[in-house]
Parts: C-alpha cells; sequence; structure tokens
C-alpha cells in the first residue's frame, strides 16, 4: 500500500463530546490522500469508542498511557507516514480547504519548513464568538516566534517530514522513539518545539491567508493555576537561553512581558479580577514593549483586569452583555 501524501495528528484526551465533529472536518478536507492518526492519551470516557465507529481506512487509533499533549503529538509524528505532517488537536476543526492550501505553500515554497494560517475562536458548542487571530505571516524570526507565537494555536501547523527530521532528538532514558516536542513540559510545549525548531534549522516559518482553523475556547476550563503556567514558561525560557543566549538576552524580558498580558488576559476571561489585574501589572513592570507595540490590546486588557477587580465579575458580565450582545468578543 502506498504511503499517503499528508499525515494529520489528532491528540486526543477524554475529547468525546467533540473528537467526531473534528474528525468529521478531517475526512473533509478537499486533499483527499490522507491518513488521519488519533493517539488517544489514555481516554477514560467514549473516546476510543466514538473513534471506532468510524469505518473510513484511512483513521489510524494509537492507544497509550497518558504522556500528555507533547507525548501525543511525538507518539504520532513516529507513526506517520505522509510526506506533509499536520496537528489538529480533538476539539479543533479545520475548513474544508485548509490542507489542500498548506500543502500547495509548502509546495511553492521550498525553503518554508512549517506553514500555518490564522484561526477564527469558536465556543464550545461550535458557534463563532466574533474573535479572530490574525497573526504575523511573512519574515517570521525566532523573537516573533518567542515572543507572540504567530502559530498561534496547537492546530494551525502543517509541515514538511523532511524538517520534522531535522530537529528530532533522542533524551536521555528514552528507548522507545525520538521527540520533537519536549515531554517534560506539559505546557508551552509547541512553544519549545518551534523555538528549537527554527533556532537550530535553516527552515523558515511563514503563515498563508485565511482563518483556516476553528480554535474552540473553554471558558473556564484552563487549569486555575495560571502561575505554575507562568513558570513553566519559564523553565522554558531557561532550556531555550542555553541553546539561543543571546536570543533570551535580547527578546527575554519583552518575552515575558507578552506571557505575563496572556495571563492576565485568561484570567479575565476566568473572572478573576485581582489575578488578572497582577498579571497585568508585572507585564509592565517587565517591559513596556507590549504596550508600545500594541498598545490597544494592552491598554483593555489592563482596564479589563482592573474594571473585574474593582466592580466583580458578575458586573463586569454585564457589561460585556450590553455592549457585545450574546458574542463573547
Amino acid at each position: 500500500m502506498n504511503n499517503p501524501a499528508a499525515s494529520i495528528i489528532v491528540p486526543a484526551y477524554n475529547a468525546a463530546t467533540t473528537i467526531r465533529e473534528t474528525l468529521d472536518s478531517l475526512l473533509d478536507q478537499t486533499f483527499a490522500d490522507v491518513e488521519i492518526i488519533v493517539v488517544d492519551d489514555g481516554s477514560s470516557d467514549s473516546t476510543v469508542a466514538i473513534v471506532n465507529s468510524y469505518s473510513d481506512p484511512r483513521i489510524r487509533l494509537i492507544s497509550q498511557a497518558n504522556r500528555g499533549l507533547a507525548g501525543a503529538h511525538n507518539t504520532g509524528i513516529a507513526a506517520a507516514r505522509g510526506t506533509y505532517v499536520g496537528f489538529c488537536d480533538a476539539d479543533d476543526l479545520w475548513l474544508p480547504e485548509k490542507l489542500e492550501l498548506h500543502i500547495r505553500h509548502l509546495e511553492e515554497s521550498p525553503d518554508v519548513g512549517i506553514s500555518f494560517s490564522g484561526s477564527s475562536l469558536i465556543d464550545r458548542n461550535g458557534k463563532p464568538v466574533g474573535i479572530n487571530q490574525s497573526p504575523k505571516l511573512k519574515n517570521i524570526s525566532a523573537a516573533d516566534v518567542f515572543c507572540r507565537n504567530p502559530i498561534g494555536n496547537g492546530s494551525a501547523a502543517v509541515m514538511r517530514m523532511e524538517a520534522l527530521k531535522g530537529f528530532a532528538y533522542r533524551p536521555a532514558g528514552e528507548t522507545e522513539r525520538d521527540w520533537w516536542f519536549d515531554e517534560n513540559f506539559r505546557q508551552s510545549d509547541d512553544i519549545e518545539g518551534w523555538l528549537r525548531f527554527i533556532v537550530t534549522q535553516d527552515w523558515k516559518i511563514e503563515g498563508i491567508p485565511g482563518h483556516l482553523t476553528l480554535y474552540r475556547i473553554h471558558i473556564g476550563g484552563l487549569s486555575a493555576n495560571v502561575e505554575k503556567q507562568f513558570q513553566t514558561w519559564l523553565a522554558m525560557r531557561d532550556k531555550i537561553a542555553r541553546l539561543a543566549p543571546g536570543l533570551v538576552e535580547r527578546h527575554g524580558d519583552r518575552a515575558a512581558a507578552y506571557q505575563l498580558r496572556y495571563l492576565a488576559r485568561r484570567c479575565v476571561s476566568m473572572r478573576q479580577g485581582r489575578a488578572a489585574l497582577g498579571y497585568a501589572i508585572r507585564s509592565l513592570k517587565a517591559s513596556r514593549k507590549p504596550f508600545i507595540e500594541e498598545p490597544v490590546k494592552s491598554l483593555v486588557t489592563l482596564a479589563a483586569a482592573a474594571f473585574i477587580a474593582i466592580a466583580g465579575g458578575g458586573f463586569y458580565d454585564n457589561i460585556e452583555i450590553r455592549l457585545l450582545g450574546t458574542s463573547n468578543a
């Protein structure tokens, strides 16, 4: 049997409520020469049963004990047979033309190793929230990845297998397979991987126009321990500093400020006003660059954090509903 042209890796952990919609979107791709590798990462719900209910031979299921998102990605990459490899989380969706457009981009741009696109945000019911992620697409530098991660989320990238092979490594104690993403990081694993990719190889990272991924957000679903997330990000930064000390020396404070602003915004989404305000202030102290480079977004983040801290989340919700209708834009 001939190998497929493309592999799509779907890491899945207790994804029973969304994985059918995800798989349907991948089976509906206009580029059909594809295998879909679902990596069940130790699910305890009906995820496996739902995947097994499909008769389409393009779907492959691999089950493993829980290794985290990075571990699921690594298992999928090791099993992939395609010339091109894409990633789609088990609660996100791809527009039908996404894979075809990325493969065309990679075929026409032989120096590009990672192709990505913007995303539209959807809620837990799959409905648009009116927010798009529209990142920088061209001339992506290591500093861009470090500070702003234009790839954006784990369902946006399609890569060459050839480029993937270039940043694989075998950590001490690993006997089964290479790693591409560091399984020691349960968060920030994607940033670590993309940074290691761009600082150790000559491949370019480049985006294409359009919001081709539907990225599902779960308000209140994020771990409340955002400080642990920041400490994990700092550990990731320290690892990258050993590979690219100049990058971290020049851009470390700016990158930390952006990360702290991101955490402030997530705290706003969870209506944790005091925590949000604390992270917004820490962002300002780390570096003023986000305020200079993105003044509106930074000011709105600070204002929302302060408002919730003073007035409370319930009052903020009422104001948001009056201003925005029923959307969460």
